[in-house]
């Protein structure tokens, strides 16, 4: 059954990102890709993304390379960004996040929908009822401002707690939004 799941990794203080979009404070942590929460296994359960604008701009201006994904990939925005050359399946699309969200799940195949960013956006889907899981790292950092987790309410319930070296991770299935 696909699920439509927040897979990310936040400051202690709850950013997922500094003020200006930096990564700097996570990617530098020691964490094993095949651990608890990990890369790895996560991943191979995926079969269609979804993320945010500035997500996506953060791909293009950090990673080199071709577009890192292999699977089918929608980007939510209201921003012109240049077609992609590299045979990456990347869809733009602008508008509500419900009436994409039956494609993005058709596409998955089974698999699941990863949610890869940011918070806004996988707010929206849990204020729609269409975001059922949210797996998160908690790194060992507090940054003090940057973007929120998840900025609004959304009720939790604790499904998943292990350590992954330096990273505390934990998952959990939404139950509901207010």
């Amino acid at each position: 059954m696909t699920r439509t799941v927040y897979y990310t990794a936040t400051s202690l203080d709850g950013f997922i990102a500094t003020p200006e979009h930096s990564l700097d404070w996570l990617l530098d942590r020691d964490a094993d890709p095949a651990g608890a929460l990990g890369y790895d296994s996560f991943i191979a359960q995926v079969g269609a993304l979804v993320m945010g604008a500035s997500t996506y701009a953060w791909i293009e201006q950090n990673l080199d390379g071709p577009w890192p994904y292999d699977l089918p990939a929608w980007v939510l925005t209201h921003r012109s960004f240049a077609a992609r050359t590299d045979g990456g399946d990347v869809r733009f699309a602008a508008g509500d996040v419900a009436a994409l969200h039956p494609a993005m799940v058709e596409a998955a195949a089974g698999l699941d929908v990863w949610v890869v960013g940011g918070g806004d956006l996988a707010g929206q889907l849990a204020d729609h009822g269409l975001l059922d899981a949210v797996l998160v790292s908690v790194a060992p950092v507090t940054l003090g401002a940057g973007a929120p987790l998840l900025p609004r309410r959304i009720e939790l319930q604790l499904t998943e707690v292990a350590q992954n070296r330096e990273l505390a991770c934990l998952g959990y299935d939404v139950v509901g939004t207010e």
